[in-house]
């Protein structure tokens, strides 16, 4: 089923959460109001589903209404799905690590459509998902679920995902490495061996959201420099081509 004609049963279904929680946003401005469909039926779309996403974050951070208010009038008119699941992203990393069970049938309700084995097993593979005992009962990693199940419909081979994963986690290993020596050796002092003092450590959990928010901002950056490049490339090529072929040619 697609994310762009959801109904408000199948957008909470999808996020996960009950029908009146979705009213009880919506009446609170938390949420665009939906297009009307036929028969006045309101149609939502990815930016609620992404909205939604968000607000439940801020949410389980600890965030009240009103707080999670002041964050969403901040942010740009206009965002899409695209930025509102990165600004998921940095508030998700904040949140104790942990897992959820997960049966067959909240599992397909969160995909909005029936799940194979096929599906269960790339789901497992991302290492989204993991098997119990139980067929039809599953661990999932509350923090990437959501990116899982968007990832089955996209006609990207399973083990590029794979291997992307691993570049990422091997790269931001790297990163969070040399970032980590840096501040040792400029917080925590030279010839320090028995870790940083308290007020070393109090500063560093301060700067840790700011570094996370960089890394995040910088890697968007170069990312889209890079598909930007992978689209332009070839077009450059073909131009410089047919130059070449006009010069050949004789042709200004």
């Amino acid at each position: 089923m697609p994310q762009t004609a959801l109904t408000v049963d199948e957008l909470a279904a999808r996020a996960g959460v009950t029908v009146r929680t979705v009213r009880f946003y919506s009446a609170r401005g938390l949420l665009p109001p939906p297009e009307i469909g036929p028969r006045r039926v309101g149609r939502y779309g990815p930016g609620h589903l992404s909205r939604l996403a968000l607000i439940g974050e801020l949410r389980q951070q600890g965030l009240t209404l009103a707080a999670v208010e002041r964050y969403l009038a901040q942010l740009p008119a206009g965002v899409g799905e695209h930025d509102l699941a990165i600004h998921r992203a940095l508030v998700a990393s904040w949140l104790p690590e942990g897992s959820a069970r997960l049966d067959r049938g909240e599992l397909e309700r969160r995909a909005g459509r029936p799940l194979g084995e096929a599906d269960v097993a790339r789901l497992v593979a991302m290492t989204v998902l993991e098997r119990t005992a139980d067929p039809g009962v599953f661990v999932a990693d509350p923090g990437v679920l959501h990116l899982g199940l968007r990832l089955l419909d996209t006609p990207v081979p399973l083990d590029a995902i794979v291997a992307a994963r691993e570049a990422l986690q091997e790269h931001a290993r790297a990163a969070a490495g040399a970032i980590s020596r840096i501040f040792r050796e400029t917080v925590g002092g030279p010839g320090r061996e028995t870790g940083p003092d308290p007020a070393a450590r109090s500063l560093s959990a301060q700067m840790q959201p700011l570094v996370v928010q960089a890394l995040v901002t910088a890697f968007q950056r170069s990312l889209k420099e890079q598909l930007w490049a992978g689209r332009l490339a070839p077009a450059t090529e073909d131009a410089q081509d047919a130059r070449s072929a006009a010069e050949r040619a004789g042709r200004p």
